[in-house]
């Protein structure tokens, strides 16, 4: 009589919040259990010290392989399959197509694919859709950046109503600028909802940052970006958030949205992954290289991962997620467990999402550190 084996024992992994080295079970494709590797076991892989963790979680990722989610429509089903599967090839295990400012038609429209899209059974090796992030149109002008400025529309809670239309329930995020809202009844219905809200493309003062986060607002939109600078005498929208402990901040960690000297400053006084999330922004070349690429009605010109329109205006990257783990590392900014978890934990935690935990879907990836050359290289665990 044969046997067949069933689970699969990594042993020796370092994991993120966890002081020992651990030992995991994985049965059926789900970890069955955690324990400290205190203990003589036969493993199938022993990672020797190695960290482990889930997946990536992209937040805010606009497009990929030429095309923009906000130009959704059903013929697009397949690419949007390729995408997936691209953006798993990069270690990215969850993602929320982000639909920025475009007319209530088309936002719409992707909406309604990506609603139809999710129905599926999640296909191997592919990237899983968690929900969609709306980044606008309730903007406020004076910092609306790359978003067009016809297709803004006023706070109001009829209009967010238009845009959700028969779609809020995959609507996972959504990027408003709390000041816009003159009668502070958005918030609490868009809670109502269970979609969370992040303060972004905003002119907010302190005050307005706090009547948000106190109705129920959790996040702040590619910190630094398209909000005031923080002042020594007005510490603004972003201040207010970064000592809130109810907050968490995106944060893009290509080393032009935002300096490292400024990386630094937000990671410390967030306590890192405790208060920060890092996201790509990535548009719609992601995956194709440089070049000038269509961007609703306008052009963008993409030059080492960076994008920007015509008139210079910085709009996105195409860098995957997993770059801003790898500079936030070299630059001495971050060590190992927090770099990781900056991707992998802290994205779930902010929308309250599981971690690597038991009964977890055993989706894992192992970071070796290159000590000697600053450098994190890896891989994804077959089992």
């Amino acid at each position: 009589m044969t046997s067949t084996k069933t689970s699969f024992i990594i042993t020796n992994g370092r994991l993120v919040g966890y002081s020992d080295l651990q030992t995991l079970v994985i049965e059926n494709g789900n970890i069955k259990s955690i324990q400290p590797s205190h203990f003589k076991t036969n493993s199938d892989l022993d990672l020797e010290g190695d960290y482990l963790s889930l997946g990536g979680f992209d937040l805010q990722i606009n497009g990929g392989l030429g095309l923009a989610f906000p130009d959704l429509c059903f013929d697009d089903i397949d690419k949007l399959h390729d995408i997936c599967a691209y953006l798993w090839s990069t270690g990215v295990d969850q993602f929320l197509p982000t639909i920025v400012t475009t007319s209530v038609e088309k936002i719409h429209q992707s909406l309604k694919v990506i609603q139809e899209f999710k129905r599926e059974k999640p296909r191997k090796n592919e990237a899983e859709i968690i929900g969609v992030h709306l980044e606008g149109p309730f903007l406020n002008y004076e910092k609306r950046g790359a978003h067009p400025p016809e297709y803004l529309l006023p706070l109001t809670l009829d209009n967010i109503k238009i845009v959700l239309g028969a779609y809020a329930d995959v609507v996972k995020i959504i990027t408003l600028a709390p000041e816009l809202d003159e009668k502070k009844e958005v918030i609490p219905y868009l809670q109502s909802l269970g979609i969370v809200i992040s303060l972004g493309h905003s002119q907010a003062t302190a005050e307005d940052a706090i009547i948000a986060f106190q109705q129920g607002a959790s996040m702040v939109t590619h910190a630094f970006n398209a909000m005031p600078n923080l002042h020594h005498r007005q510490a603004g929208l972003l201040g207010e958030a970064i000592v809130n402990p109810h907050v968490y901040c995106g944060l893009i960690a290509d080393g032009n949205h935002v300096c490292p000297t400024m990386l630094k400053l937000i990671l410390q006084a967030s306590n890192y992954h405790q208060g920060v999330f890092v996201v790509s922004d990535a548009l719609a070349p992601i995956g194709l290289g440089d070049g000038v690429y269509p961007w609703d009605s306008r052009t963008i010109e993409v030059k080492n991962g960076t994008a920007r329109l015509p008139d210079g205006t910085l709009s996105g990257t195409t860098l995957p997620l997993f770059v801003g783990v790898q500079n936030l590392y070299e630059w001495g900014i971050c060590n190992i467990e927090d770099a990781i978890a900056l991707v992998t934990d802290a994205p779930r935690k902010a929308l309250n999402m599981p971690c690597l935990e038991v009964s977890s879907p055993a989706n894992l990836i192992r970071w070796h550190e290159d000590k000697q050359n600053k450098k994190l290289h890896w891989q994804r665990i077959q089992h």
